[in-house]
């Protein structure tokens, strides 16, 4: 699988990395989550199933896997799996984040899955609980989710101490979210510390379905930032799990270029220039085997003009995205 560099002077790292949301804890709001569990999800079989789907992206070449201090047993199970595989550090490049605390208690109905945290206090005992948990292997560390309404690209402290995390070795990041995701971005990359960039990976989310921050995102690729995209599929809904709309122009395209429709989407992701990483939030061994099938897509001529029909306003996708069941 090609490889990209994970900013300027970082390891190399595969065009699609393994995201671990849906892997980590038992509920999450990809559309129809819960069918994908039909053995059950107490976190043994959680952990047997994170460790499949593991084998499946490192056995078909995807060497970054992203983890969080929310994703309930994510980091945990990343580890046992790189233990009883033998793998050194340097075989797969791990990222994890702070700023959410999983909440759920491993519950499928809950008042709150997770809550954000962007305090220096929390900072502290949640970058400790992942140096704990995945010691060596810890090569990217990323605030989770930031937007302007946080305050913590302006708190120099947080600010600080991350910068005391780069300079033993820890590479840094920040994931974005909201309809002001560009706004963030072009803050994180002008953040210095020590006369050097702060931040050597910006995660945003890009789809067919809200593209708004693709001009910012150029903009960090072209200052040397590593560029993650997360949530290509848009949580299910660019599968065929999703609106008949979207299903069907998807469908068209998919039948086109003789692949599946996720494949279409993600290849559609990949398509893009400032792309260095595209997240997949497969589920199972299968659905990983499905997103496999965008490395080979050959969009038909005029498929992504087609495809642009899609773009919602992003107001009204992020909306929607906040009232996703959780399953």
């Amino acid at each position: 699988m090609e490889t990209r560099r994970l900013g300027p002077h970082g390891p190399p790292v595969s065009r699609l990395g393994l995201g671990l949301a849906a892997l980590g804890r038992p509920a999450y709001h990809t559309l129809e989550h819960g069918t994908d569990f039909p053995e059950g999800r107490s976190p043994e079989q959680m952990r047997r199933r994170a460790h499949a789907v593991l084998d499946a992206a490192f056995a078909a070449g995807i060497r970054y896997v992203d983890a969080a201090r929310s994703y309930g047993r994510a980091e945990e199970f990343v580890r046992s799996w790189l233990e009883e595989r033998r793998l050194a550090p340097s075989d797969l490049v791990v990222g994890s984040k702070w700023g959410y605390r999983y909440t759920g208690a491993w519950r499928l109905e809950t008042e709150r899955h997770e809550v954000k945290d962007h305090s220096l206090s929390a900072f502290r005992s949640q970058s400790t609980e992942t140096l704990d948990t995945l010691g060596p292997y810890l090569t990217l560390y990323q605030i989770h989710s930031a937007t302007p309404e946080s305050p913590v690209l302006h708190d120099a402290p947080v600010l600080d101490e991350l910068a005391r995390l780069r300079d033993r070795g820890v590479h840094i990041g920040v994931t974005v979210s909201g309809t002001r995701q560009a706004d963030v971005v072009r803050t994180a990359i002008e953040i210095e510390r020590g006369g050097a960039p702060l931040f050597d990976a910006i995660q945003a989310t890009w789809n067919l379905l809200e593209p708004s921050c693709e001009p910012a995102l150029r903009e960090a690729h072209a200052a040397g930032r590593a560029v993650l995209v997360k949530e290509p599929l848009a949580n299910g809904r660019l599968t065929p799990r999703g609106d008949a709309g979207v299903r069907g122009l998807l469908a068209d395209v998919a039948r086109a270029a003789a692949c599946s429709a996720d494949a279409v989407a993600l290849a559609a992701a990949l398509a893009q220039p400032f792309a260095d990483v595209v997240l997949l939030g497969a589920a199972t061994a299968e659905q990983l085997r499905s997103n496999l099938r965008a490395l080979d897509v050959s969009l038909p001529a005029g498929a992504l003009g087609d495809l642009a029909a899609l773009r919602e306003d992003a107001a009204s996708y992020w909306q929607r995205r906040a009232t996703l069941p959780w399953t």
